[in-house]
């Protein structure tokens, strides 16, 4: 059974980021979960740092996320915020989703945020993304590179070569994973 990774806001903001990690996702190589909130959360931040996108368009994409990924949208997880205690409280439902959502992980940049010491009571641990990434790429090498080779191809505004792609991977900090896929180049 694919693990159940919970995606936080900071990992679906990068657009690179969360349209790997969609397709993956897709592919059913783990079960991506995501809630209103955090959804909430990378749509503010985005319509802020980027007000030239429209926020039609911005919607459209959550839109289109949420009819993509089965059963993604974790509901019904309110009640668990004000029991949990996180270093930000403002990240209480990003836990309170996971133990809801039944997820193995949550996949975040900011692991200073999820202790491990508040998530194992629940059975859940924080990843960065890189090594989530890299994860997936050990359990499914051929399928990974099949999906990266699939979306980089289809990058036409401006179209990206495969270090110019990878080099998009690194500066979001995946350098394990685009390490990994760089000895797989000829296949992307």
């Amino acid at each position: 059974m694919a693990y159940t990774a919970l995606l936080d806001a900071c990992v679906l903001y990068p657009n690179s980021v969360r349209d790997l990690l969609m397709r993956l996702a897709v592919t059913d190589l783990y079960r991506a979960k995501w809630s209103a909130d955090i959804h909430a959360e990378w749509i503010r931040n985005l319509a802020e740092n980027r007000p030239d996108i429209p926020q039609a368009r911005i919607h459209r994409l959550r839109d289109l996320m949420d009819s993509s990924v089965r059963d993604a949208i974790v509901d019904n997880y309110a009640p668990l915020i004000p029991s949990l205690v996180l270093p930000d409280p403002h990240d209480r439902h990003v836990l309170a989703a996971a133990i809801t959502g039944r997820a193995d992980l949550i996949v975040t940049y900011n692991l200073k945020d999820f202790p491990d010491s508040a998530l194992a009571p629940f059975g859940i641990e924080a990843q960065h993304p890189d090594q989530f990434l890299r994860h997936q790429f050990d359990l499914s090498p051929d399928l990974v590179c099949s999906v990266v080779r699939e979306l980089r191809v289809g990058l036409r505004n401006p179209p990206r070569t495969v270090d110019e792609y990878l080099g998009i991977l690194e500066r979001h900090a995946l350098h394990e994973f685009a390490a990994a896929l760089r000895s797989r180049a000829a296949a992307l």
